[in-house]
């Protein structure tokens, strides 16, 4: 019998890939901006609130990128 073990906590590139979300829901919003320019009523609406979404969101994966590089800057410790 096998036996599953976790894999170890690496998080050498955790600001790298927070960037890479932050890039890639910058280029989701200003795809909905243009797709609102063709868009009215529900849809409009939906959209403007996944945006906003999406704005907090990005606030708050930046917070988690000075926390990592402050992390990976003072060595790794376990939380």
């Amino acid at each position: 019998m096998t036996r599953n073990t976790p894999k170890p906590d690496d998080r050498t590139d955790n600001v790298e890939k927070i960037q890479d979300t932050v890039k890639n829901t910058i280029a989701n919003m200003e795809a909905a901006e243009e797709t609102m320019a063709f868009t009215d009523g529900r849809e409009l609406e939906a959209l403007k609130e996944k945006n906003a979404r999406r704005k907090e969101s990005i606030n708050g994966l930046r917070e988690e990128i000075v926390d990592e590089a402050t992390d990976r800057k003072n060595g790794y410790s376990k939380k």
